[in-house]
C-alpha cells in the first residue's frame, strides 16, 4: 500500500487522467527502471563531489523516456540537487540557440522546497547564507544593520570572485539585485532577476542601474549556467540535474538548422567532458532513429563517436554505465505491474478500497491490459499512457462514485483515434478519422492517384 499524501496522490491522479506524466510521486509508479537506479544514483555522488557527467536515454515512443527522466529528477531533489527540464522544441526552444535554452532552464528551475521557477529562492537563499556566515563567524552583529550589510557584501564580493572569472555579467547583476532590495526598489530587483534568468525584453534603465547592456546571448548562456552552479553550490545544493527531452525534434528542422542544433549539442558534451561544469549532471533523451539514423547524430561524426554504444547484444546485458542507455518497450506483463500500482495508489485514500480492489481484481486487470493492447494492433510500447487513462477516468473513478457499477458489466472499452497522439495513430498504423465503425485501416489502405 502506498504512503504517499492524499494531495500527492490527488495531482499524480490527475495527471494520469489528462494522459501526461506525473511531475512527482513517480517512484510509486515506477517499473523496470530497477536496472539503472543503482548506477544512476552513483553517478549523481560523483556529480556531488565536484564531477560533471553526462547519460543519453534512448527509447521508442512510449517506453518511458519522460517518466525516467522526471524519476531521476525527483530523486536527485531528494538528494539535494536542482533539477530543470527543457522540452527541446522547433520553434521555442531550438537546441542551436542556446540562449532559449538556458531561459527555459531557469524558467522550469525546480527544488525540493518550490517544483518550478525557483531562481528567486536560490537568490535568497544565497543572500541569507551570506549573512548568516557573517554572524556566525563573529564579523557583524545582527542589531547592527549597517554593519551586518557592509560585512555581508564583502563577503558576497569574495564568494563571487569565481563567478565573475566566468560570467562577470551574473556577478554585477547580483550585486545589483541585492542593492536594489536593500534599497526598497523591487520593480529594479524584479528587472535583475528576470535579466539574470535570460529575459530578452528587460527595459534599459534596469540594466543601467548594475551597469548592464545588452541581453545574454548564445555564449553568454553557458557562462551564466557555469556561474549558477558555483551559486548553486554555495548555496547548499548539490548540483543541478538537466534534462534536455525530446531531442529527436533536431530530425524534423530544416537541415542547417539541424547541423547546427546537433553541433551545439556537440559543444555542450565537450564542455562536459573538459570539466567547465562541475556540478551538473545533463541528461538527453531520444528516439533510436535519432541516434542510429542518417537525419540524427550521425549527421556529426565526432558527436555519433562520442554517443555510440553497441545494442546488438541481448538487452538482459545492457550496461546501464555507458554513456547511452537504452529503455525497452513495455510488455504486457509490465503493463498489468503498472496498473496494479496505479489502483493501489487509487485505493490508497478512497473510502471504497475493499470494493475497488474485488471489482478492479489483478484478473481484470490484465483482460484489460490485453484488451487495450488489442485495440492498438498488438503494440504494447505505446499504450501505457491511453491505458492508464482509461484505467483511472472510465474504471477506477466510476466504481468510487457509483456502487452499481461493475466493469465487466457495464463497461467495454474502445479506443477512438481522436483521443491518440500523433505518435500513437502513426505507432498503431490508424488514420485520423478511424473508428471502430468499420474495417481496419492502416496507411497502405490510402489510394494513390499515380
Amino acid at each position: 500500500m502506498s504512503t504517499i499524501s492524499p494531495q500527492r496522490r490527488g495531482e499524480v491522479l490527475s495527471a494520469l487522467r489528462r494522459g501526461t506524466v506525473p511531475q512527482h510521486s513517480l517512484g510509486d509508479l515506477a517499473v523496470g527502471l530497477q536496472p539503472f537506479e543503482a548506477t544512476l544514483e552513483d553517478e549523481l555522488g560523483q556529480v556531488e563531489r565536484g564531477a560533471a557527467h553526462f547519460k543519453a536515454v534512448r527509447g521508442e515512443y512510449g517506453s518511458g523516456k519522460t517518466f525516467l527522466a522526471r524519476w531521476f529528477q525527483e530523486s536527485a531533489r531528494r538528494r539535494g540537487f536542482a533539477t530543470s527540464e527543457v522540452q527541446v522544441s522547433e520553434t521555442e526552444t531550438p537546441l542551436h540557440r542556446l540562449e532559449t535554452v538556458y531561459r527555459r532552464l531557469i524558467e522550469r528551475l525546480a527544488t525540493a522546497e518550490s517544483l518550478q521557477g525557483s531562481l528567486r529562492l536560490i537568490v535568497d537563499g544565497w543572500f541569507y547564507t551570506l549573512e548568516n556566515d557573517v554572524i556566525s563567524k563573529g564579523e557583524a552583529d545582527e542589531d547592527d544593520a549597517e554593519a551586518l550589510h557592509a560585512a555581508t557584501a564583502a563577503l558576497m564580493e569574495h564568494r563571487l570572485a569565481a563567478v565573475t572569472r566566468t560570467a562577470p555579467a551574473l556577478a554585477a547583476g547580483l550585486r545589483g539585485y541585492r542593492e536594489a532590495l536593500l534599497e526598497g526598489d523591487a520593480a529594479t530587483a524584479e528587472g535583475l532577476l528576470a535579466w539574470m534568468s535570460g529575459q530578452p525584453t528587460v527595459g534599459a534603465s534596469v540594466k543601467r542601474q548594475a551597469g548592464l547592456t545588452g541581453k545574454i546571448d548564445h555564449f553568454g548562456a553557458l557562462s551564466f549556467l557555469q556561474g549558477w552552479l558555483v551559486i548553486l553550490r554555495d548555496s547548499g545544493y548539490k548540483g543541478l540535474v538537466l534534462v534536455l527531452d525530446e531531442v529527436e525534434t533536431l530530425q524534423r528542422v530544416r537541415s542547417d538548422v539541424r547541423d547546427k542544433g546537433l553541433n551545439a549539442l556537440r559543444q555542450l558534451l565537450d564542455e562536459v567532458d573538459g570539466g567547465r561544469f562541475p556540478g551538473l549532471y545533463l541528461m538527453i533523451t531520444g528516439t533510436p532513429a535519432f541516434f542510429d539514423g542518417p537525419q540524427g547524430i550521425q549527421r556529426l561524426a565526432p558527436l555519433a563517436q562520442r554517443l555510440q554504444v553497441d545494442f546488438s547484444a541481448d538487452a538482459r546485458f545492457d550496461n546501464p554505465r555507458a554513456v547511452q542507455i537504452r529503455l525497452r518497450n513495455f510488455d504486457l506483463e509490465r503493463l498489468v505491474e503498472l496498473a496494479k500500482r496505479v489502483r493501489d495508489l487509487y485505493a490508497s485514500h478512497c473510502a471504497h478500497q475493499e470494493r475497488l480492489h474485488d471489482l478492479a481484481d489483478d484478473r481484470y486487470l490484465e483482460e484489460l491490459a490485453r484488451a487495450i493492447v488489442g485495440e492498438l494492433g498488438g503494440k504494447v510500447g505505446i499504450a501505457p499512457r491511453i491505458f492508464l487513462r482509461k484505467l483511472v477516468t472510465e474504471v477506477l473513478d466510476r466504481i468510487d462514485q457509483f456502487d452499481d457499477f461493475d466493469p465487466r458489466q457495464h463497461y467495454s472499452l474502445t479506443v477512438s483515434t481522436t483521443e491518440l497522439t500523433v505518435q500513437e495513430r502513426a505507432a498503431s498504423g490508424r488514420l485520423l478519422g478511424d473508428e471502430g465503425d468499420g474495417p481496419e485501416r492502416s496507411v497502405d489502405d490510402i489510394d494513390l492517384d499515380l
